[in-house]
């Protein structure tokens, strides 16, 4: 069985960028084979929240929005950032309420998971979200968002088309088939 010890050597850092949201710094470290050498993390400053929305008709919601980053509209699950030191959950209702308009009397955490753990430290939490009350959605300033309710197996389609990328969306989605295939889901 093999060590699960950090076989990395950090020998300095140096921090080259900060952000209200992410901080980059660059690591000189001693490599698993001996080799020196740099290693960049990109820490987040979020934990990154998603909410599975599903009503009493099977129904899901998606929300449409420009990402900046990619530099395309996207269709993925109502989203958002919890500042770090806050509670998940409630970050979680803040986001639903914002996005959707939702309010929903029952949560489940569905899981945990790192987007991409090669070079940042970003967790994301997806929860699921049921017994909805409707209310009015009050988007940030930065967000231009499209709110569509369809059937969930319409959305396990557009995962399974590619119409939907975004890792958490598509986590969180795979994640409602195999509870709905053993029938752990509602």
């Amino acid at each position: 069985m093999m060590a699960m010890e950090n076989p990395w050597k950090v020998l300095g850092k140096q921090e080259v960028y900060d952000n209200p949201w992410i901080n980059v710094t660059e690591f000189d470290v001693i490599n698993p084979a001996g080799g020196k050498g740099i290693y960049g993390k990109v820490h987040f400053k979020n934990i990154a929240i998603g909410i599975l929305v599903l009503d009493a008709h099977q129904h899901t919601y998606l929300i449409g929005q420009y990402r900046f980053a990619i530099d395309a509209y996207t269709w993925e699950i109502p989203e958002g950032g919890c500042p770090e030191g806050s509670d998940p959950l409630e970050s979680a209702r803040r986001e639903l309420l914002e996005e959707a308009g939702l309010e929903a009397l029952h949560w489940k955490e569905l899981l945990r998971m790192h987007l991409s753990n090669s070079v940042s430290d970003e967790l994301a939490i997806i929860y699921l979200a049921t017994g909805l009350v409707q209310k009015t959605p009050d988007p940030e300033e930065t967000e231009q968002l499209t709110i569509r309710k369809l059937p969930l197996v319409e959305a396990l389609e557009m995962v399974e088309t590619g119409v939907i990328t975004d890792a958490i969306s598509v986590a969180a989605f795979q994640k409602a088939a195999l509870l709905k295939h053993t029938g752990a889901l509602l």
